[in-house]
């Protein structure tokens, strides 16, 4: 109580005037037409946008659909660089705001999804998994093991699997969102869908 909320994924959210994206099971062909995303819409949308298609939305959108999710995709069109931020351009509390931080372990990388409502104790995660140390991962090991850049890390579409946990605290919300692969996009999911489609342990991390 009473700590600073973090920046959602290291500046996640770019872009604050939300523009939707939404892929079929073919991947992303634009234009992109908005769907509802299991009855909770995100505030300030267009619902058509031109924008081209990006290889790293459509990569994640495409595996999305193969696990059988039929969410929604959002871009931002300004400057959203804190979770209060982005709940206030999507309409949700800033606990559902699901952040996929990478740590490294004792030397190897470990996938945290975490909720932007805190910040992950680093200590009481170590204990937890076990390990020596937990420490941020470097921009070099964020990309070489998710193969996406810090600020668009999504849950899934990494060139291998990755140990995942999901923070307990995200199961309240109806509705949570997460990275989609590009720093200006996120996508909509539920916490078990999340939890179904990442094979993620959950974990307390505060």
């Amino acid at each position: 109580m009473g700590r600073e909320t973090p920046p959602v994924l290291e500046h996640l959210f770019e872009q604050l005037n939300s523009k939707p994206v939404t892929g079929n099971r073919q991947g992303l062909v634009p234009p992109y037409v908005s769907r509802p995303a299991r009855g909770h819409q995100a505030t300030n949308l267009c619902t058509m946008t031109e924008q081209p298609p990006h290889q790293g939305i459509d990569h994640v959108t495409t595996l999305l659909h193969e696990a059988g999710w039929d969410g929604a995709v959002h871009t931002f069109a300004a400057g959203v660089k804190t979770a209060q931020a982005a709940a206030a351009a999507l309409g949700c509390e800033v606990g559902a705001i699901a952040n996929s931080l990478v740590f490294d372990a004792d030397g190897s990388p470990v996938l945290i999804l975490t909720s932007g409502a805190h910040r992950v104790d680093q200590s009481l995660v170590a204990r937890t998994l076990g390990v020596g140390s937990l420490a941020r991962a470097t921009p070099e090991l964020v990309r070489a093991s998710t193969g996406q850049v810090i600020g668009g890390v999504a849950p899934i579409g990494h060139p291998a699997p990755l140990p995942t946990y999901l923070d307990s605290a995200l199961r309240p919300h109806l509705v949570i969102w997460a990275a989609a692969g590009h720093p200006n996009a996120v996508f909509s999911t539920t916490y078990d869908e999340l939890r179904r489609i990442t094979t993620a342990t959950e974990l307390d991390v505060s």
